[in-house]
């Protein structure tokens, strides 16, 4: 039975881990479209890379801190040297998406940005990311579900499993396109993408999160879960909030072009 190797190639003593390539190889896509996005709505693409640069690392502590916290925290309480030992597995997604929103907003206040708008340039961004990057636990061979015979089960941990990675990465596609054709909508305004993101993502994850054998638990509740339904919430809430409180809608597709211009 063929089995993904977690390594794609070494050199030397340099080893180089297939989930390293697919979140770089994410992280620069996204970035490429948030910055080409932010060009034709007339915003510096500059500050994109100012986001990155400040919210990557920060989306990075945010999913080890997240996961210890979670997982085993008196076990890293008494052996702090593994809490940053991320070679040794243990990222969440939700962690990295509360550090990466924070220290977009630094940057944002900094530069005295439109948060909004900026949050709706980089939500697609940010699934494309996610659908890229689930691909990385098939390598390294975690993030499944349990057991069972449909047909498009896979062969994990030596039993055929739910590919779980696969059912959300799936999901993450379709809430790309989603958002990708909401973004041309003129009912659509400042903050919706992004609130659209948080819903979309989340009602997916609430499901896929059902059929995982490895969730990070509070109590008796999965902790993705119980943020998801927050997550829902919260997006629902903002679009009421945008529609109900904010009066103009964002410009669809030629924002910031002359042809537009003249149009109007």
């Amino acid at each position: 039975m063929w089995m993904p190797d977690p390594i794609a190639f070494e050199i030397g003593p340099l080893v180089v881990r297939w989930y390293g390539i697919l979140i770089s190889s994410a992280l620069a896509l996204g970035t490429i479209l948030a910055y080409r996005e932010a060009a034709r709505q007339g915003i510096d693409p500059e500050h994109i890379l100012n986001l990155v640069v400040v919210a990557a690392p920060l989306g990075f502590v945010g999913a080890r801190l997240h996961y210890v916290l979670f997982s085993d925290l008196q076990y890293y309480l008494a052996n702090p040297a593994e809490i940053p030992a991320v070679w040794h597995g243990g990222l969440a997604f939700h962690g990295a998406l509360i550090g990466g929103v924070l220290g977009g907003y630094l940057v944002i206040r900094h530069y005295k940005l439109d948060f909004w708008k900026l949050a709706d340039i980089v939500a697609p961004s940010i699934i494309l990311g996610q659908a890229i990057g689930r691909w990385g636990n098939f390598f390294n061979q975690e993030a499944y579900g349990y057991e069972t015979n449909l047909p498009w089960a896979m062969f994990i941990d030596g039993a055929y499993r739910h590919p779980t990675f696969l059912y959300e990465s799936l999901w993450d596609f379709f809430v790309f396109f989603i958002l990708i054709w909401l973004r041309r909508r003129n009912f659509i305004k400042n903050g919706d993408i992004f609130a659209g993101y948080l819903a979309l993502y989340s009602l997916g994850r609430i499901i896929v999160e059902g059929f995982r054998t490895d969730s990070l638990m509070f109590g008796p509740f999965r902790v993705a879960q119980l943020i998801s339904l927050a997550g829902i919430g919260l997006g629902i809430a903002l679009i009421w909030y945008h529609h109900r409180f904010m009066k103009s809608a964002n410009v669809p597709v030629n924002t910031g072009s002359k042809k537009s211009k003249k149009r109007k």
